[in-house]
């Protein structure tokens, strides 16, 4: 297929191109820093934009069989880019006629596991975690409101905190919900889940909750 990608500079990013290459895919990261993009490979383009621009992120979009995005805030302070930039994606995919589109979001975003009880430990940390992080938790719910909103195909994956954790491809997933338990996830197996929902129609339009 052929693939943009946002934010692949990020820990997520870096490995959704890593990953799509070494599965034979077509890539196109979209930077603003063309030197901290370490990946290389032959199907690889990488395209310098300005992400709050949707013209001058059309041209990364056009003609590509789906996007995949990896934008979010990294800090506290950062709260706020993950709506704003991806408002930004939606309208150059909407401008260029491109209907598929995997996103990242957060785990505390989804429901909450159905089923027994939680343990008590995973309430509280979950609690603290959404306190603490609130700003970004409240921005990553932005981001899925504009993506409800818009026209695309899209899919939201929903991960718990990140690890660096090598790739395992050996995760749970659970389309619509919360894995029980879910405490944490490798940034190179959310990535893998993301390029496996794109082939996957159950997932779209929905979010995807996964951990180890």
């Amino acid at each position: 297929m052929k693939l943009t990608v946002f934010g692949a500079t990020g820990g997520i990013g870096r490995e959704i191109v890593r990953q799509a290459l070494a599965t034979g895919h077509e890539v196109t990261a979209v930077v603003r820093d063309p030197a901290r993009l370490t990946v290389r490979g032959d199907a690889l383009e990488v395209f310098r934009a300005d992400l709050r621009d949707p013209e001058a992120v059309r041209p990364a979009v056009a003609g590509r069989e789906a996007v995949l995005s990896g934008l979010g805030a990294r800090t506290r302070g950062d709260a706020g880019i993950a709506a704003e930039l991806t408002r930004t994606v939606l309208a150059a995919m909407a401008a260029e006629g491109v209907r598929r589109l995997v996103v990242v979001s957060g785990a505390p975003v989804g429901p909450r596991p159905t089923g027994a009880p939680e343990p008590f430990v995973d309430r509280a940390m979950i609690s603290l975690v959404k306190a603490f992080l609130r700003d970004v938790y409240a921005d990553l719910a932005a981001m899925e409101r504009a993506l409800a909103e818009s026209a695309t195909d899209w899919t939201s994956v929903r991960p718990p905190k990140l690890t660096d954790k090598p790739l395992t491809g050996v995760y749970r997933t659970v389309v619509g919900g919360t894995p029980r338990r879910g405490r944490t996830i490798g940034r190179p197996d959310v990535a893998h889940a993301m390029l496996t929902a794109l082939s996957d129609p159950a997932t779209v339009r929905r979010g995807v909750g996964v951990a180890y």
